[in-house]
């Protein structure tokens, strides 16, 4: 085969290509069908990029990165430093592992959006599915931004809806939509309003079981109890005798509450990823006078092994927002590490989804205690 001595090489990849193209997940799933880089975190950074290169050293805050792509990004493009706030604790790990694969420094994490907005010219943002976790968001960067602050937040457009507009209508003056982009498009908000209000936490009280509800913006389910947990629960008269028991994947910790009151005496442990949901399940507690140690943890990160008797389990089945039933077996593993033997897992599921073969292989003998149409709850001991 010839070759064409005046062809031109093909150009090599930018630094930031070059960047994203390394990028990994955290290993919170492992299935190379997800990605750490998407559309839309390339089509935020292209559409700030001019703007890094002619200000680096301006006050940039990431709001909801999922991997890091747009914080080691914005360094990738000059940024001087990138104040970043994370609801998932998967996405803080994935950040800090890709920076130091990448050697990239230069950036400050934060535990409140507050602190990561405060005083920004320009915000990037993922958007989040919630509608009243973006409205928090919006009314955080209204209020603590600088008056000139842009806040650009995209995501990929099977995940969007028209109401995101109106919501950042309510605390920004003007908005723009971008085209359409792979997929993906922007949102761009100016002009914070004046006097804008945070969020409270919505509260709703559970008559059937006697609980208050508590949820901050963004929790799953908000105040309400959803109906996989509420099958769940209906079965907890058949639950063995337990002195310490974990609420797995929280949400707004009504497991967690429910079991701290009907065993006062006993330990209860609530985890999950999202930083909402664990102050959700602790304001849960507190406004049902119980107590809850509850952890912002990928999975039961920080428990010993073979410590708990019993574990409750409703499984997400959204990695981010892409529907995936690997978090729930990952799940499934931590759970078999920290029972003891004889422990047992109770766990609900949509019944299409047929875990029980996975329970019997990591966990030991799974029995089946209710199931309808739309529900199965099954029970593993450990062996």
């Amino acid at each position: 085969m010839s070759v064409d001595p005046g062809a031109s090489a093909p150009a090599p990849p930018s630094p930031l290509e070059s960047l994203l193209a390394g990028l990994r997940r955290a290993p919170d799933v492992d299935d190379a069908t997800l990605v750490a880089v998407d559309a839309a975190d390339r089509h935020l950074l292209d559409a700030v990029a001019e703007r890094v290169r002619q200000d680096p050293r301006a006050r940039i805050a990431v709001l909801g990165d999922t991997h890091g792509a747009l914080t080691l990004g914005l360094l990738a493009l000059g940024a001087a430093r990138v104040h970043v706030w994370q609801d998932s604790i998967v996405g803080r790990e994935a950040l800090q592992g890709n920076a130091g694969r990448a050697a990239l420094e230069g950036f400050a994490v934060h535990d409140e959006a507050a602190d990561a907005v405060r005083g920004a010219s320009l915000v990037l943002a993922r958007l989040p599915r919630a509608l009243d976790a973006l409205d928090e968001l919006a009314r955080v960067v209204a209020r603590e931004a600088a008056p000139e602050v842009v806040l650009v937040a995209g995501g990929m457009i099977k995940h969007m809806s028209l109401g995101m507009n109106d919501v950042l209508k309510a605390s920004f003056g003007r908005i723009d939509v971008s085209l359409a982009r792979q997929k993906s498009r922007l949102l761009t908000a100016r002009e914070p309003r004046s006097g804008v209000a945070l969020r409270e936490p919505e509260r709703a009280h559970e008559a059937e079981l006697g609980l208050e509800i508590v949820a901050a913006p963004g929790a799953f389910a908000g105040a309400s109890l959803d109906i996989g947990t509420r099958a769940l629960l209906a079965q907890r008269h058949r639950m063995p005798a337990w002195s310490t028991a974990i609420d797995l994947a929280s949400g707004t910790g009504v497991v967690a509450a429910l079991l701290a009151r009907e065993n006062p005496a006993g330990r209860v442990i609530a985890t999950d990823v999202s930083a909402a949901a664990v102050r959700s399940t602790r304001l849960t507690a507190e406004a049902n006078g119980v107590d809850v140690e509850a952890r912002w943890a990928d999975g039961l990160d920080g428990v010993p092994e073979g410590t708990a008797d019993l574990i409750l389990l409703n499984p997400p089945f959204h990695v981010g927002a892409a529907v995936h039933t690997g978090m729930a077996r990952r799940l499934f593993t931590e759970a078999a590490r920290v029972l003891r033997p004889g422990g047992e897992l109770w766990c609900v599921f949509n019944s299409h989804l047929k875990y029980t073969p996975e329970l019997e292989r990591v966990i030991g003998s799974t029995r089946q205690v209710a199931r309808d149409a739309k529900f199965t709850v099954t029970a593993s001991r450990r062996r």
